[in-house]
């Protein structure tokens, strides 16, 4: 038996409630169970019982065994003096508040079915291959499943707004040179995204705005800042950056030595950080306010039309510098446009228009909707108990699911385990 079981339990009244008494036999009733409480204190606030011909309003505290108050020191805890009620699937001993008064106790062991304790065990505590509720999910009624998932989605932005909400402080709300940064980590991908975003920390932004007007000089900018012009080559592009870098460094006053080296090795050619750069330089030498004009962005083909940048000209033949490839145009691909969309557009919105009191939260679901669903293994194994992820907005709240609920066995706490468990009590 765990202790959020019973929290379940206590929450729901799923025991049998008729004739309680105390362990001292004194007759209780339950006129309100509380608000559950997910932060340090007693497990529930604003309940209110009556004991005998007393009505008392306070909290309520649940263990699994009586002694469990002691082992966590609550009677020498004031915010425990509170407590009105004491919870406990199994009564072990008598337990007492911090200015020793006794506490009435209820044992709930005998009250809850036998049914409902197989069901809790067998789905929550036996060992299983992937998730807890691998063979019972497909049970689970698609509109509760539509809602969990709705609130997964938002969870995960929430979740992704936390960065972008330091990253904000540090730029004084700045929100051109917050969208920079992002969009710096995020062109970076995987592998160099802490690099770019590095080299962004390191660049003003007011010194990108002063080169934006001719794509070389924003390269110059981008590929020095982050340290990948530090070599002797005869490629004579290459030259030509260096020379420039050299001007802008001296005119600017630029820094790196806190950048991180982009990386080549295990990566695609397409995904190199010169044509990651270039790429960047490209998009930010288009526009003078890229921040209103996704603000502006309402369709996916709106912000597809934003990001339809290639590489520089030098980059049609190039993957580095000094190596020739087959001709070819590098551009943003569909698919790298809508990782930029999950992962910067969406969350800067939904947190810009919260912090000035907009909810967007509709808007940036359907536009997650309208993407197609990531692929990797998580989703795959989804997929194959039968929850599919048809768009970005379900695959996001499938990975939000998985690695915030299923792996840490938050059962309790999700609209799918708490469905499964409605169901057999």
């Amino acid at each position: 038996m765990k202790e959020d079981f019973l929290h379940y339990v206590w929450k729901f009244q799923k025991f049998d409630a008729r004739a309680l008494q105390t362990t001292s036999g004194t007759s209780l009733q339950i006129i309100q169970a509380g608000i559950h409480n997910f932060n340090s204190g007693p497990d529930f606030f604003n309940a209110q019982i009556r004991i005998g011909d007393q009505h008392w309003a306070g909290t309520v505290e649940i263990h699994v065994k009586a002694s469990d108050w002691y082992v966590h020191n609550h009677e020498q805890d004031a915010q425990y003096d509170t407590v009105i009620l004491h919870v406990v699937y199994e009564h072990d001993a008598e337990i007492i508040r911090n200015d020793g008064t006794f506490i009435p106790t209820l044992e709930i062991g005998s009250l809850i079915s036998s049914e409902a304790k197989n069901y809790y065990s067998n789905l929550f505590l036996k060992p299983h291959t992937w998730i807890n509720c691998e063979h019972d999910i497909q049970q689970v009624d698609g509109f509760i499943l539509k809602n969990w998932q709705d609130r997964m989605f938002i969870e995960r932005l929430e979740q992704k707004t936390e960065r972008i909400k330091k990253e904000a402080e540090r730029c004084s709300n700045h929100w051109e040179e917050v969208l920079f940064r992002l969009l710096c980590k995020n062109f970076g991908q995987k592998v160099n995204g802490e690099a770019f975003l590095s080299m962004a920390q390191a660049t003003h932004f007011k010194t990108v705005q002063k080169c934006r007007g001719e794509v070389f000089v924003l390269e110059a900018l981008l590929f020095g800042q982050a340290g990948l012009l530090h070599d002797l080559k005869e490629d004579g592009y290459y030259r030509s950056l260096q020379k420039e870098y050299r001007y802008l460094k001296q005119k600017f006053q630029l820094e790196n030595n806190t950048v991180i080296t982009p990386k080549f090795f295990r990566l695609r050619p397409s995904n190199f950080p010169t044509i990651r750069l270039s790429q960047l330089g490209v998009l930010y030498s288009k526009t003078k306010g890229l921040f209103s004009e996704i603000l502006s962005a309402t369709t996916r083909s709106e912000y597809y039309e934003i990001f339809a940048v290639s590489a520089g000209e030098y980059w049609d033949t190039h993957f580095n510098f000094g190596t020739v490839s087959s001709p070819r145009k590098k551009k943003l691909t569909e698919n790298t446009v809508d990782l930029l969309l999950l992962n910067t557009v969406i969350p800067l919105k939904f947190y810009y228009y919260r912090t000035h009191g907009k909810d967007v939260s509709e808007e940036m679901m359907t536009l997650a909707a309208e993407i197609k669903p990531e692929v990797n293994a998580v989703l795959k194994k989804f997929g194959d108990l039968g929850v599919k992820a048809n768009s970005a907005f379900e695959s996001q709240s499938l990975l939000q699911l998985k690695k915030q609920y299923c792996d840490v066995n938050r059962c309790l706490e999700c609209a799918v385990g708490n469905s499964l468990l409605k169901q057999k009590i």
